[in-house]
């Protein structure tokens, strides 16, 4: 009976982000490896399988046929080695104590430290990693077993995810001491887009634009449009418009000199949320940090000026 191929990873991943990208060159940039690199990977992965698995042009390589029908096959077999490493490494991490939480970056600067801090204060042995991690992915390293836990604003979740809101935080605006803006402590949206925004992109479409009414959302006149919310307060404090972000945010607005008006009609709320595993069982430190997060730290609190 002949022996079945012996594929690697690295051969596996080379050739299904080839698939995707249709480029060697994008291929190693997203690998961190040299276009030479991947094409030798995909020709030793298509030597063990006998038959081409591209068709290579100076531009771009296309799926043969054959590499067409070994796809899924690759996909599959590629999860499960990932899904073999990751339950690998919770069983590693279970021995030596590591807990791994996933937060977007403005959570993991602004909130994540003080409760890491007061985590491990009496728990010396315990090593809490921080996973930087944006939004929309936040479920997903977490349903996949990169991170024992998540935290960070709500959006949808993976079924085998469990999602639980901490505390509730208004969108605000935050402007210049010396913006038209500074000299309100609340104001509807109506009044407030009479001014530039800066809009930090895909929250700003996610969670603002679809909860404000078709007549103001048209309002609204970009001054800049960032991709992170740090970016967005970084300008308004220079003057470039005002931004808004969840109320949470206040410490870091603050310290960067801005000053909070309150939004109204309608008032947008966002939710710090928690998101732990379903149907995997958490390491003790990882069951303890999330109570920790639960009741100590992460009270009802909007972060609004009274």
């Amino acid at each position: 009976m002949k022996s079945a191929p012996h594929f690697t990873m690295r051969q596996l991943s080379a050739f299904v982000t080839a698939a995707e990208l249709g480029n060697f060159t994008q291929v190693a940039r997203r690998l961190n490896l040299t276009a030479s690199a991947i094409s030798n990977q995909i020709a030793e992965l298509e030597g063990l399988l006998g038959f081409q698995l591209f068709e290579r042009t100076t531009r771009k390589v296309a799926l043969t046929p054959e590499g067409r029908e070994f796809l899924p096959a690759a996909l599959a077999i590629r999860r499960q080695l990932e899904a073999a490493a990751n339950i690998a490494s919770d069983i590693r991490n279970r021995a030596v104590g590591i807990v791994r939480v996933a937060a977007p970056l403005t959570v993991a600067a602004e909130i994540l430290p003080r409760v890491i801090a007061d985590f491990v204060r009496h728990r010396p042995a315990v090593q809490v990693r921080i996973l930087d991690t944006g939004v929309e992915w936040l479920s997903d390293r977490v349903a996949n077993g990169e991170a024992d836990m998540a935290l960070g604003p709500d959006r949808i979740a993976s079924p085998d995810v469990m999602v639980e809101t901490l505390y509730p935080s208004a969108w605000v605006a935050w402007c210049a001491p010396d913006h038209p803006m500074a000299a309100h402590r609340h104001l509807a949206w109506a009044d407030a887009l009479q001014w530039p925004l800066v809009a930090a992109g895909r929250d700003h479409e996610h969670s603002v634009l679809p909860r404000l009414p078709d007549n103001i959302a048209a309002t609204v006149k970009s001054a800049q449009i960032v991709d992170n919310v740090t970016t967005a307060l970084g300008l308004a404090a220079a003057g470039m418009g005002f931004t808004c972000s969840p109320a949470y945010l206040a410490g870091l607005a603050r310290r960067m000199g801005l000053v909070q008006c309150e939004l109204t009609n309608p008032t947008i709320m966002r939710a710090m949320t928690l998101y732990t595993p379903l149907g995997r069982r958490p390491s003790s430190w990882a069951a303890a940090l999330a109570t920790h997060i639960r009741e100590t730290h992460l009270g009802p609190a909007s972060g609004i000026d009274d």
